[in-house]
């Protein structure tokens, strides 16, 4: 659904501001895509009656709802919460990596 979506946000850029079923075809056929008459008949009909600009502004209203603090962020508030184990294993990780440097070995991966 995302290339036919795509084609028809190419053709409101393009100056069209109401791409026909026909319209779609043309720029998908154009990029060699099997075309599905079902999902352009669907967008179309989703999409009917309102502009690209109200739905810009409507999915970026959406977006800002979503968090995005994701792992690390999660990763980082246990890490505070923890206090001074958090520290030592600072440390610790710090004494590992000296002892897997490869220093002693005369080379390094990119050189």
């Amino acid at each position: 659904m995302v290339k036919y979506l795509a084609a028809y946000l190419l053709l409101v850029n393009a100056g069209k501001t109401s791409p026909s079923a026909e319209d779609i075809k043309s720029v998908l056929s154009a990029a060699d895509v099997e075309i599905e008459e079902e999902k352009i008949e669907k967008l179309l009909s989703e999409l009917e009656g309102k502009s690209v600009e109200e739905l810009i502004a409507e999915g970026n209203e959406k977006l800002s709802s979503v968090p995005t603090g994701g792992a690390a962020a999660g990763g980082a508030a246990g890490g505070a919460a923890a206090g001074g184990a958090t520290e030592e294993a600072a440390e610790e990780a710090a004494e590992e990596e000296k002892e897997e440097s490869d220093d002693d070995m005369g080379f390094g991966l990119f050189d």
